[in-house]
């Protein structure tokens, strides 16, 4: 389905200036969500929307509550929930710039910074907030002065994470202190159809459900390809894709998704070693460091971006070239967030996915049953993975060692003493607790591990039973014969800090010599001088 559609602002009820707004902010005409649901909102129904990412969802719901708030402006007039930091923030900044003429008020609360600081910006009575569940509902369980009595609209954005079930002891919360006569507002890249049965926060049973009919839940634009990979060159594999993709495209924006923190912290560590400038984000970042790094990026100061599943969600980055899934996500429907950072109104955009073969096979079914489209092989070239093998291993390894001797560590410990708190928990138990239950979780896992090693040695078949298994389908035909899809080429952490340790010695000595040439030179200038 096309973004453009032929009419204009003024023919969906909005007056003229809003419509003027659109106007100086370079919207000409409405996409088809705006087109449906604003006539919807304006006229006081509860709106279910669904559309692909990039389709103008924010503004199909703030343009209509920007007006309304014109003809009645009162204080907490919309409640905005979103599940991270960055999008909250994007949402403010939309309400902000569109409301503009009316000198709209929006509070952004989300956490990460001073609690005491939100509340005062709460206390000034904001038209517009925005906010994430579980910081919204600490204020309004810790203060009592806060009066949402005026609601006139909750909205929900990105409904299907929101209301999945995660966040629903907050949303409880939030509940109890709105009233029950306001309008409804629940908008998704994907339809689920527990949004509209949820106990937590109810929709009336009338309530305008539109959702953009298309075959192919990704848009035309986006080119969507996959990298096998084996199971112990997967990094070596995005560099190398990630190293073709820069030189044959310098100015690129690349954002690349990995599932952890750490892991996205290491990533970024090592692609910084190897010469890859990158910012990374996660959420045990500071909400400074968090807004800095997309700052930078945004603003192409630096081009790579590496980021956990907190920027898969409704962060509107236009001129992202480039998004590469280093790991796969827990979830199909995260992949469709994911590639929705690139190809963003009407623009193209590339997407490149690392598929360990055959293990991974299954995975991409589901993927490719969900967006309703088959992707293709992109080449990369072994040798050039087979050259970079030892330093990007040895790069990773000793990003993992420095990351020992950061603050990270200390950060997963504080989050968990925070959670703790606002729970009313006592820290020093639970964590004496969660130490143990760590421990736990460590030798299970080893005994499965163990288990598992057991039975593939003693079958010895699995391998080859997907191997063929994948050979009906002719994508993975020259692959299933490759062999090296059947070696399992790991090396030794051991061997590898072996590595690590002597590069550093190396870099030592040989610093060291040229510290020893500087004073022999030193040296024997004043013997000329005296000459």
């Amino acid at each position: 389905m096309s973004l453009r559609t032929d009419k204009k602002f003024a023919d969906l009820g909005l007056t003229y200036w809003i419509t003027r707004q659109t106007e100086k902010l370079g919207l000409r005409r409405p996409t088809p969500i705006q087109v449906e649901c604003i006539p919807r909102i304006l006229q006081g129904q509860d709106c279910i929307g669904a559309a692909k990412t990039g389709s103008g969802k924010t503004f199909a719901f703030a343009l209509p509550i920007l007006q309304k708030l014109s003809e009645e402006p009162t204080a907490n007039f919309a409640l905005v929930l979103t599940p991270t930091h960055e999008l909250a923030h994007q949402i403010a900044e939309q309400f902000i710039v569109a409301g503009k003429p009316m000198n709209a008020r929006v509070c952004v609360v989300t956490g990460g910074t001073d609690q005491l600081l939100e509340s005062q910006k709460l206390q000034a009575r904001p038209h517009i907030v925005v906010a994430m569940p579980g910081r919204l509902a600490d204020h309004l369980s810790g203060c009592n002065t806060y009066s949402f009595a005026a609601l006139q609209f909750l909205v929900v954005d990105e409904a299907d994470r929101v209301l999945s079930g995660s966040f629903d002891d907050d949303l409880k919360v939030i509940n109890k202190f709105l009233p029950a006569k306001r309008q409804n507002l629940f908008f998704s890249a994907t339809m689920k159809d527990f949004l509209k049965m949820s106990c937590v926060l109810p929709i009336a049973d009338d309530a305008y459900e539109w959702t953009e009919q298309s075959e192919v839940a990704t848009v035309e634009t986006l080119d969507q390809r996959y990298i096998l990979c084996a199971d112990y060159d997967r990094d070596m594999m995005l560099v190398e894709a990630l190293r073709k993709y820069r030189e044959e495209h310098e100015d690129a924006s690349v954002m690349i998704f990995t599932n952890s923190k750490k892991d996205c912290q290491v990533l970024s560590m090592t692609l910084d070693k190897i010469g890859f400038e990158n910012v990374c984000l996660h959420g045990f970042l500071r909400q400074k460091e968090r807004v800095a790094a997309l700052n930078r990026f945004k603003s192409k100061h630096v081009r790579i971006l590496i980021a956990t599943d907190v920027a898969s969600r409704g962060l509107d980055i236009p001129d992202v070239q480039l998004v590469l899934n280093h790991r796969l996500p827990k979830m199909p429907n995260e992949y469709i967030h994911r590639v929705g950072r690139t190809a963003r109104a009407g623009r193209s955009g590339l997407a490149l996915s690392i598929f360990r073969f055959p293990r991974d096979l299954e995975f991409l079914g589901e993927i490719e049953s969900l967006i309703n489209t088959k992707l293709t092989e992109h080449p990369v070239d072994d040798k050039l993975v087979q050259r970079i093998f030892m330093q990007v291993n040895v790069a990773r390894r000793e990003a993992e060692m420095n990351l020992d001797n950061k603050d990270f560590d200390e950060r997963q410990s504080n989050y968990r003493r925070m959670r703790w708190m606002q729970q009313g928990l006592d820290p020093d138990e639970m964590e004496a607790k969660w130490q143990e239950e760590k421990q736990a979780r460590n030798q299970a896992r080893r005994e499965r591990l163990k288990k598992e090693n057991e039975e593939r040695r003693r079958r010895g078949t699995d391998l080859e039973q997907q191997n063929a298994a994948a050979a009906s389908d002719p994508r993975f035909q020259t692959a299933a014969a490759d062999k090296k899809f059947k070696k399992r080429k790991f090396i030794s952490a051991n061997k590898l800090d072996e590595l690590v340790e002597k590069k550093k010695t190396e870099s030592n000595t040989s610093a060291g010599g040229a510290n020893e040439k500087r004073k022999k030179i030193v040296k024997k200038k004043p013997k000329v001088a005296q000459q």
